[in-house]
């Protein structure tokens, strides 16, 4: 994300105090913020902090005579790589939705050529309103990705959906829509989608496990394997996109939470089959992590270098695939993963068979797949084996949650 330049607009409502968060959190993450504040903005955050934090002129007036002397909301609406509304009034939302211009942040977002996303926050009632659920759809319609809101007690005293998503969670979308590419397709519109406007999967429950995990030797060795975890957090956000409660089991990775997602960390092979096990019951279960297939008993003090080789004792690890497929609370569906180096397709067609998964996900993997950011799979099922053509893991996600959609909604 290092040299991506966001636009952030400030709307007016008493969750822009979080807008300052946010601005520390997308600068930490190596990318500048210019800030243009709403007149309803500035009633709760000055343009002072968002200066100090940003490091950058704050823009409040459509009027200013010597930035619009040079077409400043133009200028403005051109040169970010991402244009975040946090937070997103109702009434912000509504004048975006009707295409009406008449300060500078809906001025500049009529004028905009970049992808925008827009965290929305309001009163419950006030998100639930059928003119706000309308304004909504036409923005998703239109191609702006437009955020589901927390769930929680509202400073009114109201409970409900219109808290503003964590500005760590914002980010994460935010680093979601850069890492993907804007294009005007089916696979774009579902990454424009989010859970209320694309809901196939509400109310279902969805385990997904991802990364590697680590198994330790002594206090500072472990095995390990080159999983980045970015393929299993792209399927967990697509699938928390179209509804599902997603439950995401997370071997050691740096990667930010996925909006919507509830997240568990794990370390070792059998803490993520514990996880898995705790998380129970649920509608389908897609697992992506690269479990070490084997652990050592590790010693309890740094093991020195003594002129011979440390004889390490294996032992295998639970497999959590084969677990879930035999044990009394099966998914209803459930995908395994299967990374292979040699005879793709004929490991994976066994794999499957062996374990007693409904699908496979084959990849080859001898390339820079672990840690890159373009994947190619083979479905494997019981009707057969689709070939997938090479695209952005994201989109793998997409197709991914529309089949499992398919498969349980």
């Amino acid at each position: 994300m290092t040299g991506k330049r966001i636009l952030l607009i400030v709307g007016g409502g008493i969750a822009a105090y979080k807008a300052c968060e946010l601005i520390r959190l997308i600068r930490k993450a190596g990318m500048s913020v210019r800030c243009v504040l709403t007149d309803g903005g500035a009633q709760f955050v000055t343009p002072m902090t968002l200066a100090a934090l940003s490091e950058a002129q704050v823009h409040t007036s459509l009027w200013d005579l010597k930035d619009e002397a040079e077409m400043g909301h133009i200028q403005l609406s051109r040169e970010a790589d991402l244009v975040v509304v946090a937070p997103a009034t109702a009434d912000l939302l509504a004048r975006m939705a009707a295409g009406i211009a008449d300060d500078l942040a809906t001025t500049l977002l009529l004028a905009t050529d970049k992808p925008v996303l827009a965290a929305p926050a309001m009163n419950v009632r006030m998100w639930q309103h059928a003119a706000t659920r309308r304004n909504v759809e036409r923005l998703r319609d239109d191609g702006v990705r437009v955020l589901e809101p927390d769930e929680g007690p509202m400073a009114c005293g109201e409970f409900g959906p219109g808290r503003l998503p964590e500005p760590e969670a914002i980010l994460a979308a935010i680093q979601e829509s850069l890492s993907k590419p804007f294009v005007s397709s089916e696979v774009e519109t579902r990454f424009s989608t989010s859970l209320e406007a694309n809901g196939e999967l509400r109310g279902r429950h969805v385990i997904v496990t991802a990364g590697p995990t680590h198994e330790p030797i002594d206090p500072v060795r472990y095995i390990a394997n080159r999983s980045s975890g970015k393929q299993g957090f792209a399927i967990a956000a697509a699938l928390a996109r179209l509804g599902a409660r997603v439950t995401l089991v997370s071997g050691p990775v740096a990667l930010p939470t996925p909006a919507g997602v509830d997240r568990v960390d794990v370390e070792t092979a059998r803490d993520m089959a514990a996880a898995v096990d705790a998380a129970l019951p649920a509608d389908a279960a897609v697992l992506v992590a690269a479990v070490a297939d084997w652990r050592v008993k590790p010693s309890g003090s740094k093991i020195k270098k003594q002129g011979t080789v440390p004889s390490l004792a294996l032992a295998e690890n639970p497999d959590i695939l084969a677990g879930l497929a035999r044990g009394p609370r099966r998914p209803r569906l459930l995908v395994g993963f299967a990374a292979e180096t040699d005879d793709v397709i004929a490991n994976a067609t066994a794999k499957r068979a062996r374990k007693g998964a409904d699908w496979i996900v084959a990849n080859d993997v001898s390339g820079d797949v672990m840690g890159g950011a373009d994947n190619r799979v083979h479905l494997v099922s019981e009707a057969g084996v689709e070939d997938w053509e090479e695209m952005p893991k994201e989109q793998v996600a997409a197709r991914l949650a529309d089949r499992i959609a398919d498969a349980i909604a």
